[in-house]
């Protein structure tokens, strides 16, 4: 049985109120693949990578405090050319682990038997800073609507579509000007 890298023991930091110890771990985001997107469109962090917490563990009244920097790799689908795009998320994190602690109803996740279990924590903080419609570039052009060519490699040659319900005014318009 492997043992998970994102369980700590915390039974000699609880014995004294206020005690910190340093933290850091890696481990594979998504080791049983429950949080593969659903979409095509969807951000999410790559099979087989690794995410990373480093930071601190303080020891409060009933628990457990622990606040440092969880960073991770993403990759996506551009939002206008649907090209690859990926980049990396740096979250900082301070959250409260108590015992007995129901995560559905508290604003806490639970300690169980002077362990901390800092994975959900750090899966949810990556979940929440994933972007929701990533760019390629804040320039990207997109594709053409009518032809589907990648305008970012240049113009495609289609002429603007004519609207029929303002045919009529096209005689006003400048033949040169357009």
């Amino acid at each position: 049985m492997a043992i998970d890298p994102f369980m700590v023991g915390v039974a000699r930091l609880r014995r004294q109120l206020g005690a910190t110890a340093p933290v850091d771990v890696a481990a594979l985001f998504d080791p049983d693949g429950h949080l593969a997107p659903i979409s095509p469109g969807e951000s999410y962090v790559p099979v087989g990578d690794e995410v990373h917490f480093g930071g601190i563990l303080e020891s409060i009244p009933k628990g457990i405090v622990a606040s440092g920097l969880v960073e991770a790799r993403w990759r996506g689908e551009c939002r206008r050319c649907a090209g690859d795009v990926g980049g990396s998320i740096a979250v900082d994190v301070r959250e409260r682990f108590i015992e007995g602690a129901d995560p559905e109803v508290d604003d806490a996740y639970p300690l169980d038997d002077d362990m901390v279990d800092l994975g959900p924590m750090i899966r949810d903080a990556v979940v929440l800073e994933l972007p929701l419609a990533p760019l390629c570039a804040e320039d990207c052009r997109g594709l053409c609507v009518q032809c589907g060519s990648d305008l970012n490699e240049g113009p495609c040659g289609c002429e603007a579509p004519v609207d029929p319900r303002w045919a009529t005014l096209d005689v006003l318009r400048d033949p040169e000007g357009g």
